[in-house]
């Protein structure tokens, strides 16, 4: 094995590490910082740099699914109701992803991390986080939630805890935790059906994503533990920031 091989290779554990700690403290797996970094880092297209993700992100949110559930209830119920959902949808978005120009998908992701973020912002204006999450909608819509989720997830690998989360805890009740635990559930079938689907395409770099697995396996229940030290305020504050730093460096790359 050369020496740029094992440095290479060194780094990836790294920085593997790295995202999973930040996946786990924001609920996401790490992915939604990682399709950029690869970019930036080895010059792949969104396909490539989405489909490479994805190795990483399956464990990385399967154990952090298991770490919320360990400090928060879950009702497991909706969970699977969203599960389902999300299976079905995004295997269709992810065979019309693969097909879509590389560029065109990174500008899209880029606008839909923006929009996301002004939500949030909304919601942060609009609400003090003071008050107990209330369900203003019933239970039984929760698997529109793994529809759109599913969507997002097959389009840009890492979108539907993005778009499950803020939905949880403003219409259904959740608390922010809550949220995230069962955000990341519904991401990991997901999650596997989008990974089979961009490897299928070819856009998955494995020599690249494994090692970036195996860092977030050892980080990831770290980022966990931390999550629960913040406010749920300072959380949603992060997660903005997070959205429109990923969002510029989208927009800046050619």
């Amino acid at each position: 094995m050369s020496d740029h091989l094992v440095v290479t290779l060194v780094f990836n554990l790294i920085l593997g590490a790295g995202l999973g700690a930040v996946g786990g403290l924001l609920g996401i797996g790490g992915g939604l910082i990682a399709i950029p970094v690869l970019s930036f880092l080895y010059g792949m297209d969104q396909h490539l740099a989405q489909g490479t993700a994805l190795v990483m992100i399956t464990p990385n949110v399967l154990i952090g699914f298991i770490r919320y559930r360990q400090r928060n209830q879950i009702d497991m119920g909706a969970t699977g109701g969203l599960a389902v959902a999300t299976i079905i949808t995004s295997f269709i978005s992810a065979g019309y992803a693969s097909m879509v120009a590389a560029r065109s998908l990174q500008l899209a992701f880029a606008v839909f991390l923006i929009l996301l973020a002004v939500y949030f912002l909304w919601q942060l204006r609009a609400r003090s986080g003071a008050h107990a999450p209330r369900a203003s909608v019933s239970g039984k819509f929760i698997p529109v939630v793994g529809v759109l989720s599913g969507a997002m997830s097959g389009l840009f690998t890492v979108g539907g805890g993005l778009v499950a989360v803020p939905a949880l805890v403003t219409f259904f009740g959740t608390t922010q935790m809550q949220a995230q635990a069962m955000a990341l559930a519904l991401v990991i079938p997901g999650s596997l059906v989008a990974l089979a689907t961009y490897a299928h395409a070819g856009h998955v770099s494995w020599i690249t994503g494994i090692p970036l697995a195996v860092g977030g396996i050892f980080s990831v229940s770290w980022g966990v533990a931390l999550a629960h030290k913040f406010s749920p305020l300072k959380l949603r504050i992060l997660f903005c920031a997070v959205l429109v730093g990923t969002a510029v460096m989208m927009l800046l790359q050619h």
